[in-house]
């Protein structure tokens, strides 16, 4: 079969060229049910390797077919993994319209960094590299990006997938979402690997085998982990998360302001509020009002709390107009047992789209719109910050999807807990919720940290810090969960120094793969001499 210069087959038309590139995308799209709640993270054995053989199939320098290829499998995974923000134009039928430009569009741009790794697999020589480890370095290189530029979107990371994988999740204390990204796909192409060159390159195929070896010792050495440290508790403090379970098409009608805010008092003060219950949380943007300047509200949560105890409550808030502009937050915003603002944080990393408009003066022009309505997008925070709450501690306050990023996920200063406050009513019964709660519990497992989890309509969790689930609640349901506060253990390698361990591995990695390789084929010279 005659080639073009790109690597595609001439002589047919566009048929073989149009299938091929819809075959990656089906591959793509099964990969994503290896991410929670499927959790099949064994599909990537079988998916993973049939981008890398096509890459594999393809001439040096064949850049344009090289980008379609890593194009068309990456749509295919972010297609099937981001579906679920799609519910979220459903709840204002105004916006439906929308919703194939947000999760289309969004799914094609993220396609893109995989499509660039695959051109980077395709221009580092062969005789430098194995194409297949080119191309898996930089799919984990390409993840690393996505999570960092244009202010990331991290969500749905191949290394997700190790949700599934029981104790083996053990190793995001060491290498964090990254690694296991890394690891993931390096294991997903291994098979492959020593399938087709069994016969030829013994070396190889052995090598590949003791890497693949990892897999079942990274599961032995996670249970050695969890076994070394059992669930303990620090202190006497009890503390309450409120689901109120609220739709999103009641949550923000004034005329239900009232039977929201009482709802939310019900379920704190609950069997006539336990004596020993000393925080209460609740969820992102908790009222359809602005609580810190409701003085009959605050005077009610006065009522609420016990002597010496504590409300945190997501909330909107807004600060005194500056120049003509009256900024809003979205914002965790602590009570005190007087009624009085005792602490606020405000959240730093906005949702695009649902928090802010990105190229907001064009986009407008033509329709598009914030998911949640507001006169204007909402104003970032400083930071990464912490909040004290008496007989707890430091407690860093993560705000929704600020909780999906590993990096940057905490203050300077170490923190006693984690608290992530959110709302998923958004996204009814989909993956979202099962998802975002995933990627909470990798940071416990990354930090060493316990964290408390207050979703509207769920799922609300307590996760101890090594990311047991210690309790949950079902989705779409009204529910109060009661715990003491998990024992924080001490920095784990990835607390201390980030990916950049990780990424300090990869050269080395390389190198040992490639001087296998030089081994094999001196090897394979001396035979035919």
């Amino acid at each position: 079969m005659a080639r073009d210069e790109a690597g595609n087959d001439v002589g047919q038309g566009s048929a073989p060229f149009w299938s091929r590139l819809l075959l990656l995308a089906v591959a793509g799209g099964a990969s994503a049910l290896a991410l929670p709640p499927t959790g099949l993270w064994w599909l990537l054995a079988l998916t993973v390797p049939v981008l890398l053989t096509r890459l594999e199939r393809l001439p040096d320098a064949a850049w344009g077919a090289a980008f379609m290829c890593g194009l068309g499998f990456g749509f295919g995974y972010f297609t099937v993994a981001f579906h679920w923000i799609g519910y979220a134009f459903f709840v204002n039928a105004a916006d439906i319209w929308m919703m194939p430009f947000a999760v289309g569009g969004l799914a094609l741009f993220m396609a893109c960094y995989w499509g660039a790794a695959a051109v980077l697999a395709v221009a580092v020589p062969r005789a430098v590299l194995p194409r297949w480890l080119t191309a898996v370095l930089a799919l984990a290189i390409a993840e690393w990006l996505r999570g960092h530029l244009l202010t990331g979107f991290p969500w749905a990371a191949v290394g997700l997938a190790a949700d599934g994988m029981g104790a083996a999740v053990q190793i995001a204390s060491v290498a964090g979402m990254t690694g296991l990204t890394l690891l993931l796909l390096v294991w997903a192409a291994l098979p492959a690997v020593i399938w087709r060159n069994w016969r030829g390159q013994r070396r190889l195929p052995v090598a590949a085998l003791a890497v693949l070896a990892l897999l079942p010792l990274a599961e032995l050495w996670g249970l050695w982990r969890l076994a070394q440290s059992p669930t303990a508790y620090a202190g006497t403090a009890v503390v309450r998360l409120v689901q109120p379970n609220i739709s999103q098409d009641d949550k923000w009608r004034s005329d239900n302001a009232e039977a929201i805010f009482s709802t939310l008092l019900s379920l704190s003060r609950g069997e006539a509020q336990s004596a020993s219950v000393s925080h209460v949380i609740w969820p992102e943007s908790s009222v359809p009002f602005l609580l810190d300047e409701d003085a009959g509200a605050l005077e009610r949560i006065s009522a609420l709390l016990k002597p010496g105890s504590t409300l945190v409550a997501g909330a909107i808030r807004r600060e005194k107009p500056q120049d003509g502009a009256e900024p809003y937050f979205t914002s965790v915003i602590l009570v005190d047992d007087q009624g009085a603002i005792a602490g606020v944080y405000d959240k730093w990393r906005l949702v695009p789209g649902g928090e802010f408009l990105p190229m907001e003066g064009l986009l407008s022009r033509i329709g598009f719109r914030k998911v949640v309505s507001l006169p204007e997008s909402f104003t970032p925070g400083k930071g990464p910050s912490s909040l004290h709450l008496p007989g707890i501690g430091e407690a860093a306050m993560l705000v929704c999807y600020e909780v999906i990023f590993p990096h940057a996920l905490v203050p300077p200063e170490r923190p006693d807990v984690l608290i992530n406050v959110t709302n998923d009513g958004w996204f009814g019964r989909s993956t979202g919720p099962h998802q975002h709660l995933a990627q909470a519990r990798l940071r416990s497992v990354e930090q060493g940290l316990p964290l408390f989890r207050a979703a509207n309509t769920g799922v609300s969790a307590v996760i101890d810090p090594v990311g047991r689930i210690l309790a949950r609640s079902a989705l779409e349901t009204r529910a109060v969960i009661d715990s003491r506060v998990p024992q924080s253990l001490p920095p784990t390698p990835y607390s201390r120094w980030g990916d950049w361990l990780l990424l300090a591995l990869f050269p080395g990695l390389a190198a040992v793969l490639r001087r296998v390789r030089l081994s094999t084929r001196e090897s394979l010279s001396g035979r035919l001499r």
